[in-house]
């Protein structure tokens, strides 16, 4: 929120576009005191996004909690569809919406956050024809998001949120050069942004935008397709869950730990029932019935003694320098 106060403050009550913003909030979030925040620190109209507001220049559209913001033709949407990165509302989302309806009138910026949100849609924007605006990752309070968005885009503008908002007016100023002639907006794009619109897809639909791979969806289990398109790898269920190849890789990890904790505790249950048994029933005081307990304690340590080295190699990547 700090980042986001300190950029929408240097933008002008008469802005020629409109602003939207995407904050990764949990869903039970109060978005009207965060618009209240907003609207004292700039001169832009604030509001939480409605659906079918019409789209106006010189105001901020804050997505809800929990539902995705997009944006059709002069219109907003707003649609509780599948997390995106495990996201929503999604910045991915947001500005494939705004580069399918807008192409290279479209600004994407990405500040400071966790993980890979907005890396994607960055991709979209660029693919349309618009302008990709990176917060430094060097002032990020959380550089993890502009540090993805650089790694994978040609991002136009790197600087700090001090300097943003003079670029952000330039940009949409009148003397601003956009390309010379309007790019052709990519059908993938389209069909994709047509999905989000009504909420879920189809079999048929993802077979048209990739090819399947022996992956399943983190969220919903689901059959996942490899996108062809975008500089971006990019992974997507029918029903409409979407992933880049880092967010895939941190959803596994996550599902294989509770299987694994799962398994763990499971473990533990069986070893102190047969103790229990043991101790009570002379049936379970037998060479095989001990054995089976000592294999039981043995297999307990191994995966505690692996949980906990996953754990402290996580903290090591995460550790700062």
């Amino acid at each position: 929120m700090p980042a986001l106060l300190q950029l929408v403050a240097q933008l002008p009550a008469d802005l020629p576009a409109a602003v939207l913003v995407v904050q990764h909030l949990a869903p039970d979030a109060d978005t009207e005191s965060l618009v209240t925040r907003l609207a004292g620190r700039t001169s832009l109209r604030c509001q939480v996004a409605g659906h079918g507001a019409p789209l106006l220049a010189g105001h901020l559209y804050l997505a809800p909690p929990d539902r995705h913001l997009l944006v059709k033709e002069d219109r907003v949407l707003v649609t509780k569809g599948p997390f995106e990165n495990g996201y929503r509302p999604s910045a991915d989302a947001l500005f494939r919406a705004a580069a399918v309806a807008f192409d290279s009138h479209v600004i994407g910026v990405v500040l400071t956050g966790m993980l890979h949100d907005g890396t994607a849609g960055l991709d979209f924007i660029k693919r349309c024809g618009g302008t990709a605006v990176v917060q430094d990752p060097a002032e990020a309070e959380f550089p993890s998001m502009p540090e993805s968005a650089l790694r994978n885009v040609a991002v136009d503008h790197v600087l700090p949120v001090a300097a943003m908002g003079p670029l952000l007016v330039g940009l949409v100023g009148p003397t601003h050069v956009g390309p010379a002639h309007a790019l052709e907006i990519p059908a993938d794009l389209q069909l994709e942004a047509a999905i989000a619109e009504r909420v879920v897809g189809s079999a048929e639909q993802v077979d048209q935008l990739g090819n399947l791979v022996p992956f399943t969806c983190p969220d919903c289990g689901g059959n996942l397709w490899e996108l062809n398109q975008g500089k971006v790898l990019r992974f997507r269920c029918h029903t409409g869950h979407c992933y880049t190849a880092a967010a895939i890789l941190e959803g596994s990890q996550r599902k294989m730990e509770e299987t694994l904790w799962v398994a763990l505790r499971m473990m533990e249950e069986r070893k102190n029932l047969l103790a229990t048994l043991a101790a009570r029933d002379e049936v379970y005081e037998t060479d095989r019935h001990t054995e089976r307990l000592n294999d039981l304690k043995r297999h307990v340590n191994r995966m505690r003694e692996f949980l906990l080295d996953e754990y402290e190699g996580e903290n090591e990547d995460t550790a700062p320098d």
